[in-house]
């Protein structure tokens, strides 16, 4: 199995005016889309696949309407739901969160890193105000995804919305676009024409990275063109939670879409049948979500 890719999973750990992209909420469906439902094929059994992942086997999922976000979640929609709760979220009261290496400043101080990952830093202070630690903020990010956010935290938000977390067949019915069989929303092509239609790496991991598609850590939650169904990054940029636990009777829960750090030499889980998975306490700089709400 290729080395997990995206987002170290914590150990378990118990605690004691903007202009920016927003959804209107809670109790409304502005920024969703409502997609129809019915049957369609999930998984992924071919040669881009990680069996020990679980993606296949290839299997038809029926499925009712359901309202999904159009975006991830913004910071500027988080900032809104933690004025209005004033909920702390797990990063801010444990301490610290992981940060990728390559987004601290190169005078930062010392930090540990993960041993299978090196590229992942402990950074004390880091939380969804401060991607990057204490020297960073949210300037120029609101219309980012919100980032530093655990499966806790989101079902939190979730509540306060009156909405609730995608399961993975609805994730994957909503990154598909459509269109059935194929590696990206998209299509089979990662850049077609040579255009770039997510936020991935590009260059060399981790060492370099050539910002061909623009960013080097996230970017807004509506750049790119949208899907068949018109929903924006529903691969790249940020991991999205979902509401299943990754292996029945596990401890981790599962997330999907990849991220800005995946990379094909290492990680192709920026595909729309890849899995991920983390602890539900976990945060980390790459993982955010989108919010679904049943049609009736």
């Amino acid at each position: 199995m290729p080395p997990s890719c995206c987002a170290p999973s914590a150990p378990t750990r118990n605690a004691t005016a903007v202009e920016a992209v927003t959804t209107s909420r809670p109790g409304s469906t502005d920024g969703m889309v409502l997609l129809a439902g019915g049957e369609f094929l999930m998984g992924n059994a071919g040669p881009h696949s990680y069996p020990d992942d679980g993606e296949g086997p290839i299997r038809r999922v029926r499925l009712d309407p359901f309202w999904i976000d159009a975006r991830a979640v913004s910071n500027a929609d988080f900032a809104r739901f933690v004025e209005e709760t004033e909920h702390v979220t797990e990063a801010e009261r444990f301490g610290w969160s992981f940060v990728f290496a390559g987004l601290l400043p190169d005078d930062f101080p010392p930090t540990r890193g993960v041993a299978h990952a090196p590229w992942w830093r402990q950074i004390d202070g880091a939380d969804w105000r401060r991607p990057e630690g204490p020297q960073s903020d949210l300037d120029g990010r609101l219309d980012h995804p919100v980032v530093h956010v655990s499966w806790n935290d989101v079902q939190a938000y979730c509540a306060w919305a009156g909405e609730r977390l995608p399961t993975e067949a609805e994730w994957e019915y909503a990154a598909r676009g459509g269109l059935e069989g194929k590696l990206f929303p998209w299509g089979d092509e990662l850049e077609p024409g040579g255009e770039h239609r997510m936020n991935v790496w590009q260059g060399a991991f981790p060492a370099e990275n050539t910002v061909a598609d623009g960013f080097y850590g996230t970017c807004p939650v509506d750049e790119y063109p949208p899907n068949g169904f018109g929903l924006h990054n529903m691969t790249g940029n940020v991991w999205e939670w979902c509401a299943n636990w990754f292996h029945p009777g596990g401890a981790n829960r599962s997330t999907r879409g990849g991220s800005y750090l995946c990379h094909h030499s290492y990680c192709a889980r920026y595909r729309v049948a890849a899995r991920n998975s983390l602890t539900p306490d976990s945060a980390t700089g790459n993982t955010g979500f989108r919010c679904v709400r049943d049609s009736h």
